[in-house]
């Protein structure tokens, strides 16, 4: 059985006076000791996260309200998401790969090296409409034995990826992070924000996509005010939802920090599911929160 604890919606600016749900929050499930990426499957109503530093992927059936485990030995996979063919695409830190889940269980490797060099530790990933897999690649699964596995960086630095949908060739996208880490695409997917946790103050950039795949721009869209920046999302109205240490921050499109979410423990990952995308899933240290909101997930193109 889940508890609740009460909603805490905190309004900055006026606009966010829309943005509300639920009088509680519920608590499907507690005992992890860092809980991330979740992930929703509409057509199995049910949600896939990950526990990193236990090695392993939970999943809470939406149906039934039970959490099991969906993979033990998950490569202390981290951010996950759901491809346009409805398979999971998971970044595991430990093996240092990006994986796809096929229908038939089996794994692909999308991919584990650039320039024939090992990748640093896969943390969160996206997919675009053309079948384009972006991702992001700090040191954070290799700097220690408590999210990974403790090596050196063979490509000495953290960069955000591109795989090409054809050819599968790994492409840099962008080379000047500290530590890149929650990635999204605007709606309409011709922007994408990335998070660089580590800088100071966190914050969050944003770039325009190009014609051919790259990215230009890279302006700071967001600082935080509370800890540091993880994952984020965006909803149809493309606000950006970005887990902090007090929450969720929610900022407007034109980067105006709009109004939070707070929560009793630090935010590290979000998702948007249900059938109608306003069912919000939330990520939070050692426990994965959930309510039903007034505002809908991102819809994008098929």
């Amino acid at each position: 059985m889940s508890d609740v604890i009460p909603a805490r919606f905190h309004l900055v600016d006026e606009r966010f006076a829309g943005c509300d749900g639920d009088f509680v929050v519920e608590r499907l499930h507690t005992g992890a000791r860092k809980a991330e990426g979740p992930v929703y499957f509409a057509a199995g109503r049910y949600l896939v996260w990950s526990d990193i530093p236990n090695e392993r992927l939970l999943r809470w059936d939406e149906t039934t309200g039970a959490v099991g485990v969906f993979r033990h030995s998950s490569g202390y996979a981290n951010g996950n998401t759901v491809d346009r063919q409805g398979r999971l695409v998971t970044c595991e830190q430990g093996n240092r790969r990006v994986t796809r889940t096929e229908h038939d269980g089996s794994i692909t490797v999308l991919a584990d090296r650039y320039d024939g060099k090992l990748l640093n530790s896969p943390n969160d990933v996206v997919v675009r409409a053309d079948g384009s897999v972006w991702f992001t690649d700090p040191s954070y699964g290799i700097s220690d034995d408590y999210e990974g596995n403790r090596a050196e960086s063979e490509i000495g630095a953290c960069h955000v990826y591109r795989i090409d949908p054809r050819t599968g060739r790994v492409r840099i996208v962008a080379d000047d992070f500290n530590r890149p880490n929650g990635l999204a695409f605007s709606p309409d997917e011709r922007r994408l924000y990335i998070v660089d946790t580590r800088q100071e103050p966190s914050h969050i950039r944003v770039f325009d996509v190009t014609a051919d795949g790259g990215l230009t721009g890279g302006d700071v869209f967001a600082e935080c005010d509370f800890g540091r920046f993880d994952g984020i999302r965006l909803d149809e109205a493309g606000r950006v939802w970005a887990a902090a240490w007090d929450g969720l921050h929610c900022f407007d499109p034109d980067g105006t920090l709009l109004g939070k979410l707070l929560l009793p423990e630090a935010v590290a990952n979000l998702a948007f599911g249900g059938p109608r995308r306003n069912h919000l899933f939330i990520a939070a240290s050692t426990s994965l929160y959930a309510l039903r909101v007034t505002f809908n997930g991102a819809r994008y193109p098929g």
